[in-house]
């Protein structure tokens, strides 16, 4: 990793076009068979195929400020519901149940170069279905400019995979003041344009890793990622010399997503 701390002024000229491509792959597992009961599940599909855009939509993923390697900011969400609006008519990133982390659009500078800028971020939203919602783990990708031309050359937003990766919920009973809820895997949700192979010859002069990117995202939204976490092994054997109890707490599903 190069420790240079550069600052630049990312720029798009706001008057191009680009084509983004965007699929949902049909869902085919959920833990309580919602997939096979749920008609909107069973049936949800990308509303468009394709879809071109003035790249001004992708303003909103760059920074206002001049900004360095390693550093993160919030996303405006204008140009963010515009894209999500390919995938569904009805998406929302204000969160239906908002614990505080749940909310937020996030992005940062992973690795830059004279040619090209990458840029990777974490948002959270959800889709509103006429008898219910759907709610990916989360969305992340990459966007990366070229900074001589001033373009998007590459874009790719997506729910990646897991264990489970989205939940729902269900107004099966209209007149009932409940929905009911589930969660599965979907094996794709995605917008994307171009390939990463543009990259294959660039040698950044600035970059952090792809993982290190990822924590510092998952900072922005999780304060409990900020604990100096240990192994369990590592935990009784600080317990004893420091004559301290543990505390346990068993959970049955992700913390550090949206996905239950």
């Amino acid at each position: 990793m190069n420790t240079q701390t550069n600052n630049i002024k990312l720029k798009i000229n706001p008057n191009e076009t680009i084509s983004i491509k965007g699929n949902i792959a049909p869902i085919t597992l959920t833990q309580n068979g919602f997939h096979e009961d749920w008609e909107t599940l069973a049936n949800f599909r990308i509303a468009e195929a394709n879809k071109e855009y003035q790249t001004s939509t992708f303003q909103a993923f760059l920074p206002n400020e001049t900004i360095s390697v390693g550093d993160v900011w919030e996303i405006d969400e204008k140009g963010v519901l515009e894209l999500l609006q390919q995938i569904h008519p009805n998406p929302t990133v204000k969160m239906s149940i908002d614990s505080g982390d749940s909310y937020g659009l996030w992005a940062c500078l992973r690795a830059n170069s004279d040619m090209f800028a990458d840029i990777q971020f974490r948002l959270h939203a959800e889709f509103n279905f006429d008898d219910g919602r759907f709610t990916p783990s989360q969305f992340t990708g990459n966007l990366i400019v070229d900074r001589i031309q001033q373009k998007v050359v590459y874009f790719r937003m997506y729910v990646p995979e897991g264990t489970v990766n989205f939940d729902v919920a269900w107004k099966k009973f209209p007149d009932k003041h409940y929905n009911i809820i589930d969660s599965g895997f979907c094996t794709q949700m995605e917008l994307y344009s171009g390939t990463p192979d543009i990259l294959n010859d660039t040698e950044f002069t600035e970059s952090i890793s792809q993982d290190d990117a990822n924590k510092k995202l998952l900072r922005c939204f999780y304060k409990f990622e900020e604990i100096n976490w240990v192994s369990f092994d590592e935990a009784i054997e600080l317990a004893k010399a420091q004559q301290k109890s543990i505390h346990v707490i068993s959970i049955d599903g992700p913390l550090k997503d949206e996905s239950c």
